[in-house]
This record gives structure tokens, C-alpha cells and sequence, in this order.
């Protein structure tokens, strides 16, 4: 099949709209539904995404896509206790590559509302079983097992779109597209990402443990498939916080590092043992969590709004219970896809409990830079290499 006719563009009024291929045959099965144009953006991003992560660290990989930027990117590392409950997996068996998927969908649900998903590794029945139970658009992934695909032929009563890829497909070495009418050409970025790049430590602190290194690797693989401006924390195997799209590093910096407090605010004893009624559903249990870890929970009591989705009035966990607890978080990785122009930056950053940071460098207040991560004993690298992606 050379070329694939879609329902219309990125917009109603934007047709018509396809896929096709001037040379070859496309490289993509439609199991099931009819993806659309920015599925298939996002389809092709993320898949992308997860081949380098698994090449680059030995473990299935996923991540989950919104607009063409990553929510969520993880590898297959076992969860703990806390881990399953603020996923929501249950009690139900969990293979490598469904590990992955829960990591990445669950570190900024509210932002993988309605995702792709993208999967390193033949899809499995355990991984399958968890994008059924989640709002999706659509999932890609070299290859289904059969149980797979008959669970996921039978979301959104046989609509959902399951696609297929060839993994050994390689596109041309230099890239087009048009804005405005006008061609626009460049060379494929095929930067490969990996410990080498780590070598360069600025700071006084060089240490790098080995789970950090993939941390950093993982944030920097992502940021690769990350709308630009875009900065990103990682933790044990996954990302945590990805802010993208922004004017101001600093604002990336922000977005990203609130994420990621959210994230661990999520394994607050408080948190976990929230008196939700029964049968609420997924979004509204997702949404009522981040509007009591927000400062705006106050409100929503005086309003009484709790009496919806709660059994009876939570504990309010207060500002300084959040800071408190937000003190211990500790060890995380922060890659940016460009250099960080001023020490705010590290000092936001610092307040996550970010340790260990990647950056190509080369802004002329590198010196302030490296000198607010001695001040935190922080542990930097210069990459050399900018990430962006438009």
C-alpha cells in the first residue's frame, strides 16, 4: 500500500488529507479503526521514540503521546506496591512491557487523557489489558499477540485503532515538509543517545550512578520527540515531568518540575488512602486527586464539591505536609533540550529533587550555571548536542 487516505487533516475543515509514500510501500497496518492525521503524527513520533529507548537501554519501552509531544515515557522496570496503586493496575499480572505502559501513562494522567500509545515490543495480553481500561486514541507497536489483538479489536465497540509497524523500517536520510507552501528540507536527526554523551561533567560533584545514567538517557531520548522549548525530569526508568511547547526555558523548567511534584505527591500516605465512592470513574477520580494535591482544594471543601466523589470529608494535606514531603523526594535526572541560560533554572529544578542534570551547554553564563549546581551539590553534564524538535 503506498498511500492511505484519511478522514481529513489536523482540523474538519483541512481536506483533503492522506499518507502516502513517493518511493516503497508504507510501512504500516491498520489492525483496526481508521486513525487520523494527528494520530498518525503522534503514532510515528512516539514510535520512534520508544525504538531508540529500547536500543539504547535493553528494555521494552512506551510512552504515551498528546499532540505531538511525549506525556509519558518509560522502560520495563518491575513496580513497587506504591507504584501499582497510584497506576491503578490492580492485582492483575504484569509483563515487562505492561510495566513500561503503566509508568508512562500513569506519571501525568490528566495529560495522557485521550494519548497514543506507542510500544517498543510485540503488544501482550497483559499490556493490552491495561490500554482497555484507559480513554485512548489509538496504539502502535511492531506486532500484537492474538489475545492482544482480540482485547483491543473490541475497545470502542471495534473502533479503536491498533496499528501496526515494520521495525525494521528505515526512512530516507533527508526529511521535507511544507509550511506556507514552501518546501522545507533537512537531514534526519540520527543522534544516537546514550552513556557516552555523559562524560562531560562540568561540577564538582562527578558522580553518576548507573540508574541515574539511564534516567538522564530516558530524559534525553524524550526530549528528542518533545515539542520545543522542552526540559525533563526522570526517576527509576521513567519520565516524571515533561514541560513542552514554551516561550521561556524557565516556564519548561516550571511546568515540568509541578508535574513531577504532582507524581510524587501521589505517594503520599494521604493521597494513597483518599475515601473515593464507589464506582467513580477513572478521569474523575484522576482529576479529583490533582485538584486536592492543588492549592485549591481549600475552595472546593467551602464549596462542599467533595460530597461527589468522597465517602466522607478527606484530611486536608496542607502546604507545609506537601513541602515537607516534597523535601524527601531525591535522586531525579533533568535533561533540557538546549542550554540553560541562567541559575533559576537549577534553582526551580533543585526543589524537585533533581541530583543529576544533562544539557548540551554553551550559554555565556555557564559559569552560573554550574556554579548554583555546586551550591546543591548537583551533578552536571554538557551533552554538546541541542535536541530540538519542530
Amino acid at each position: 500500500m503506498k498511500e492511505l487516505e484519511l478522514k481529513y487533516g489536523c482540523n474538519p475543515n483541512q481536506k483533503p488529507s492522506r499518507i502516502f509514500m513517493k518511493e516503497g510501500e508504507l510501512p504500516i497496518e491498520v489492525l483496526s479503526g481508521r486513525p487520523g492525521y494527528i494520530n498518525f503524527m503522534d503514532a510515528f513520533n512516539s514510535w520512534q521514540l520508544v525504538k531508540e529507548l529500547k536500543e539504547a537501554t535493553g528494555l521494552p519501552a512506551a510512552a504515551s503521546f498528546k499532540h505531538v509531544s511525549p506525556a509519558g515515557a518509560a522502560v520495563g522496570l518491575p513496580l513497587t506496591d506504591v507504584m501499582r496503586k497510584i497506576y491503578f493496575t490492580g492485582d492483575q499480572p504484569l509483563s515487562a512491557l505492561a510495566c513500561a505502559y503503566a509508568r508512562a501513562r500513569g506519571a501525568d494522567r490528566m495529560s495522557s487523557y485521550g494519548d497514543w500509545i506507542a510500544l517498543s515490543d510485540t503488544c501482550d495480553k497483559d499490556t493490552a489489558e491495561l490500554i482497555k481500561k484507559e480513554v485512548s486514541d489509538g496504539v502502535i507497536a511492531p506486532g500484537y499477540t492474538d489475545e492482544a489483538l482480540e482485547i483491543l479489536r473490541s475497545k470502542r465497540k471495534g473502533s479503536y485503532n491498533v496499528i501496526k509497524i515494520d521495525p525494521n523500517y528505515v526512512p530516507e536520510e533527508v526529511e521535507h515538509k511544507q509550511v506556507f507552501g514552501i518546501t522545507f528540507e533537512q537531514g534526519r536527526n540520527n543522534l544516537k543517545i546514550d552513556a557516552e554523551m555523559l562524560t562531560n561533567l562540568v561540577t564538582e560533584n562527578k558522580e553518576l550512578p548507573e540508574q541515574a545514567k539511564i534516567d538522564l538517557i530516558i530524559s534525553l531520548i524524550t526530549l528528542k520527540y518533545t515539542q520545543s522549548n522542552s526540559v525533563c525530569y526522570a526517576k527509576d526508568g521513567q519520565a516524571i515531568g515533561i514541560g513542552a511547547g514554551q516561550q521561556s526555558r524557565v516556564h519548561c523548567t516550571r511546568l515540568a518540575g509541578n508535574k513531577a511534584d504532582f507524581w510524587y505527591l501521589r505517594q503520599h500516605k494521604k493521597v494513597l488512602e483518599l475515601p473515593f465512592k464507589p464506582g467513580i470513574r477513572r478521569a474523575d477520580r484522576d482529576n479529583t486527586i490533582d485538584v486536592y494535591i492543588s492549592d485549591d482544594y481549600m475552595d472546593v471543601l467551602a464549596d462542599g464539591m467533595w460530597e461527589q466523589f468522597f465517602t466522607e470529608k478527606p484530611e486536608v494535606l496542607t502546604r507545609e505536609e506537601k513541602r515537607a514531603w516534597l523535601d524527601t523526594m531525591d535522586g531525579v535526572a533533568l535533561g533540557s533540550d538546549a542550554f540553560f541560560p541562567f541559575g533559576d533554572n537549577i534553582e526551580r529544578a533543585h526543589k524537585s529533587g533533581v541530583k543529576y542534570i544533562a544539557q548540551p551547554g554553551g550559554s555565556i553564563r555557564d559559569d552560573n550555571v554550574i556554579e548554583t549546581c555546586n551550591k546543591y551539590g548537583i551533578a552536571m553534564a554538557f551533552t554538546g548536542i541541542r535536541l530540538f524538535h519542530h
